[in-house]
This record gives C-alpha cells, sequence and structure tokens, in this order.
C-alpha cells in the first residue's frame, strides 16, 4: 500500500517526497527538492534500490538517528558521495516495542516528542538550516521515518506556511508503512514479543498533540522555532525561497 508521494523502494517502507502542500502565500512546495525516509542504512550499492536512489539526485542527507544506531545499523553507503549530517534531534532513549499496552499511546508519544522538541533545540535547528543552505535535492530520515523524521518535517512544513490539516495528514502518511515497519522489527528481534500493539502507528492525533503542546508552551509552533529553535529570519527566506513554487 502507498501514496502517490510513496517512492517505491524493495528495502526502504516510507521514502516520500514532500512536495505539492499548499502554503498561506499560495505557493506549494516543490516536487522532488525535498524528501523524508525510513533509514537510509539499509541501502545496498548492489541493488536496484540503490540505482532508484541516485537517480534523484540528492546531495544532502540529514541523519536523525543516534550514534549508536548508525554504528550499529549503518549509514548510507558511499557516504562521500554527499554532504552529510549526523544530527540526533532526540536526547532520551525509549525503545517503543516496550511500551506498555496500558498506556494512552498517542499521550505517550506525544510526551516524548516534547522532550525531542526541549532537548534538540541545536540540532533542529542544524537540520533546518542544512535544508535551507545546503546543496539539493535533500532528504533527513531516522529508523522508521515515523517520529524523529515526522517532527521535522511537521517543521520545515510550519516554516513553510503549510497548514495544520495538510501537516497532520503528512505525519499520518506513515500508517501506509505500519505493517512493513512491524514486519522488519520482527524479523531483527526473533523470539522477542512484541509488548506494545500500536508499535508503528502514526495517527494524525500524535501530530495534533505536538502541535498543540507547542502552542501551550510557545503561543505557536512558529514562535516556537524562531524563539526558542533560534531559526533566522534569513534561514526562513531562504527555505521559503529553495521550496516553494
Amino acid at each position: 500500500m502507498s501514496s502517490p508521494r510513496h517512492l517505491p523502494f524493495a528495502r526502504l517502507h516510507n521514502f516520500r517526497d514532500l512536495g505539492g502542500y499548499r502554503s498561506a502565500d499560495g505557493r506549494t512546495t516543490a516536487w522532488g527538492v525535498l524528501y523524508r525516509a525510513d533509514s537510509l542504512g539499509k541501502l545496498d550499492p548492489a541493488d536496484a534500490d540503490w540505482d532508484r536512489f541516485l537517480g534523484l539526485g540528492i546531495r544532502t542527507v540529514i541523519d536523525l538517528r543516534y550514534p549508536w544506531e548508525i554504528e550499529a545499523k549503518g549509514r548510507i553507503p558511499e557516504v562521500e558521495r554527499f554532504t552529510y549530517a549526523n544530527l540526533s534531534i532526540e536526547h532520551r532513549p525509549y525503545d517503543q516495542a516496550t511500551i506498555d499496552p496500558a498506556l494512552d499511546p498517542w499521550r505517550y508519544l506525544a510526551d516524548r516528542f516534547a522532550e525531542v522538541a526541549e532537548d534538540g533545540v541545536e540540532e533542529i535547528r542544524g537540520a533546518i538550516e542544512l535544508i535551507a543552505d545546503g546543496p539539493g535535492p535533500a532528504v533527513f530520515h531516522c529508523t522508521s521515518g515515523k517520529d524523529r523524521t515526522g517532527l521535522i518535517a511537521a517543521l520545515v512544513l510550519t516554516l513553510l506556511g503549510v497548514d495544520e490539516e495538510q501537516i497532520l495528514a503528512d505525519f499520518a502518511l506513515t500508517e501506509l508503512a505500519t505493517a512493513r515497519l512491524t514486519a522488519d522489527w520482527h524479523a531483527a528481534n526473533p523470539g522477542r514479543p512484541l509488548l506494545w500493539p500500536s508499535y508503528g502507528r502514526a495517527p494524525a492525533t500524535v501530530m495534533a498533540l505536538v502541535l498543540a503542546d507547542l502552542t501551550a508552551r510557545h503561543g505557536s509552533p512558529s514562535a516556537y522555532l524562531t524563539d526558542a529553535v533560534g531559526v533566522a529570519p534569513g534561514t526562513i527566506g531562504r527555505l521559503r525561497e529553495r521550496l516553494l513554487v
């Protein structure tokens, strides 16, 4: 199952184009300029996936995972081809497979997002600046392309003037990849029980809570980005110039 935004790969399940969203100024986000993905460490130069990826002309790769995740699972092959940055926006690790099923899962995840938004301001700013100023096209990714990637996507779309309805819809598109992400987990963890039944899920409700939390704490998601993260007006201008058509 996929959407027109999903680019089909054999190894990657959640590789999406961020083009085609409407901005408040009447423009739309450009196609083929900014992508979001699950782990590019799954790519293999021996596979057709690699040729498909290279065909996109991507020049900047932003890896949002912890350094220990990269060490364990690998990073994008032939990294010297790209402007590559490891910007680990999450500082407090947790294991989604072991979340207590009795908890409200969406409130629990939103609280983890709030921690990332608080802890990761330098890395979040670095990612946004690299998307604005690095060589393009660009891709950013984490492990599943769901939470850390979803937060950066929501924040970039906010800076581009995309409304909340579209931001929530973009986040929820990961739901189309949930079955394959869950199958990957089982393949990587043979014999280990998956305690949390909502593993791999990304309903719009989660991002709605995240944006509401940012509004409660900072006045709006935009104010969070300018005041707490410190994204400069010039960066926002260059981001819009690059990504809106």
